[in-house]
């Protein structure tokens, strides 16, 4: 018998619950979804690491009932989790599509040129600021983790290795830096001191400067079962209600929304500073009444989210259950946070999942946190020729259908877990 050690922080007493709000400071008193207790989603193991003890922290989400912010405690620190990180944002072929657009637009909306200074908060490995260079765009990228950043280096996007907040913006702009666009890609629900980012943002924005930041919205969250976009490295969940609360804290101004397809649906939000020119757009009038419509003010809507998730967890090991008494054979595709959220919220290990397969080197070899799954290169699915394919990156199933197509060979079918179980034949699958 195989029983792992694990180092688990649980504290589930009432006074735990008597913290503050991260952006208001009111004391929280509602959950959303407990996930009970999970390890760290990025942490992959080495061989050599899974006879060693792991720590593991509750998924109990917390719902601020003044301003609405859906959030995690900060159980972990943002230096434990991206000091060195494993998710290099270049291996979806799909998002660096979609950040080559949006440089396009974006530089013809603001008119960027040789004189401005685009500058991305937690701008990983390049994957976006490299399209503004052919634009003839300065650009600067800030990311903590500094093997990503090096990555980023190395396709000659300059990129400071630090944490972003008051004090690196003072830094900045003491050094003659102010930017005329601020980028923040799915940083604003990783950031644990909401209030001292965007206070950084402030700073180092010029004063017709444009900040966009883009975040899963938790209106799409909640009414797609999304739960396992949940843990431990994301703070922080946002609704539009919230946000222009957050923004109207530090004197900037809401003025565009857009709701994209990215991560299950995000907004990206555009921000200018309080009295600058740019005109308010109706979209933002018009997403806060539908999100009031839908009750995302009130805190009876957040009450019935648990539920979904636990019939969620029936339904998908309901499925698994019988396929393996049927003597399926059954792996996964990608590694990502949401997957390990799943995974361990289920507790589906290898009696369910032979292995999975990721397109980034860096998880070949090692092991899922918590579940101990191996994961190795794509090509294992051609030898292997499992019956079924979990695709845990469920946002990113149609890229991934689309390059997997081959499989139908065998006649094996992708499973998608998220809202609730799909069986998906690839030789029909049309987007």
């Amino acid at each position: 018998m195989n029983i792992q050690a694990v180092e688990i922080v649980r504290d589930h007493s009432a006074a735990s619950r008597n913290v503050g709000c991260r952006l208001c400071g009111s004391r929280l008193r509602h959950t959303l979804v407990d996930l009970g207790m999970s390890p760290p989603c990025e942490r992959f193991l080495q061989p050599d690491q899974l006879d060693q003890m792991e720590p593991y922290y509750p998924l109990n989400v917390l719902v601020c009932d003044t301003c609405y912010l859906v959030q995690l405690k900060e159980y972990m620190s943002p230096e434990t989790i991206f000091s060195e990180y494993a998710y290099f944002s270049s291996f979806s072929t799909s998002w660096v599509a979609h950040s080559k657009l949006y440089c396009e637009t974006i530089t013809r909306r603001l008119g960027l040129g040789p004189d401005s200074l685009a500058v991305e908060l937690a701008s990983n490995d390049g994957y976006l600021l490299q399209h503004f260079l052919p634009l003839g765009v300065p650009v600067l990228g800030v990311e903590p983790a500094a093997n990503v950043a090096r990555a980023a280096i190395e396709k000659g996007v300059a990129t400071w290795v630090d944490f972003f907040g008051v004090r690196l913006a003072n830094q900045m702009v003491g050094e003659g830096l102010r930017a005329d666009l601020i980028i923040g890609n799915n940083v604003l629900a990783q950031v644990p001191d909401l209030n001292d980012f965007v206070a950084g943002v402030a700073i180092l924005l010029k004063p017709e400067g444009m900040v966009t930041l883009e975040f899963p919205h938790i209106e799409r969250l909640m009414a797609e079962n999304q739960f396992d976009t949940i843990y431990h490295e994301h703070f922080s969940y946002f609704s539009l209600l919230t946000v222009d609360l957050m923004a109207a804290r530090h004197g900037l101004r809401l003025i565009d929304v857009e709701e994209l397809p990215t991560h299950g649906g995000s907004l990206r939000v555009y921000l200018c500073h309080e009295g600058s020119a740019w005109p308010r757009k109706d979209s933002i009038a018009q997403l806060l009444e539908r999100e009031t419509r839908h009750g995302l003010g009130e805190m009876s809507t957040y009450a019935s989210f648990g539920y979904k998730a636990q019939r969620a967890k029936r339904d998908l090991l309901a499925f698994l259950i019988s396929a393996k008494e049927e003597g399926k054979t059954i792996c996964g595709y990608g590694a990502p946070g949401k997957g390990n959220t799943l995974l361990n919220y289920c507790a589906i290990g290898t009696d369910f999942l032979d292995f999975t397969v990721d397109r980034n080197p860096y998880k070949h070899g090692r092991y899922t946190p918590g579940m101990h799954i191996p994961i190795k290169p794509v090509d294992a699915i051609d030898e292997a020729k499992p019956d079924y394919i979990l695709i845990l990156p469920w946002n990113l199933k149609d890229e991934i259908i689309q390059q997997m197509r081959h499989v139908a060979a065998w006649n094996a079918k992708f499973v998608v877990p998220i809202p609730f179980v799909t069986v998906i034949d690839p030789s029909e699958y049309e987007k």
